[in-house]
């Protein structure tokens, strides 16, 4: 497994595989590059998209947005942005940029053996393990 760092990055694949990206761990943030679209989040939310998804008990769907787009009630996507989270709002860090939390941070927990996806082309959903 790569050492999540800029060096070795984790390569990773958005849920339905249609997408290969990186991301790696810089300080106190996690760097997801997308092509040539660099987003940025918070590094504690692996741990507190975890602890989150354990207190679920159950699938949760990602429902992956862009910034600009409401999220659905009771998805990942909406929890990384509320201000009911353990950082009373968005994960991401760089405006404009700080949506589709629950494209891309699911796939890190599955890489990290901390949760598990479904792979479909649409819908998809996470569950701690």
């Amino acid at each position: 497994m790569a050492e999540g760092t800029k060096d070795d990055p984790w390569v990773l694949r958005t849920p339905p595989g249609s997408s290969e990206y990186s991301m790696y761990r810089e300080g106190d943030e996690l760097v997801c590059q997308v092509g040539s679209t660099r987003l940025t989040y918070q590094a504690r939310a692996v741990d507190d998209l975890h602890s989150w998804l354990r207190a679920q008990g159950d699938w949760v769907p990602l429902g992956a947005a862009d910034e600009q787009k409401t999220a659905a009630a009771g998805t990942v996507e909406a929890w990384g942005r509320s201000e009911e989270n353990p950082v009373g709002g968005w994960y991401g860090t760089r405006k404009g940029y700080r949506g589709r939390f629950g494209m891309y941070l699911p796939p890190l927990l599955e890489e990290l053996g901390l949760a598990e996806l479904t792979h479909d082309a649409r819908n998809n959903r996470i569950r701690a393990v």
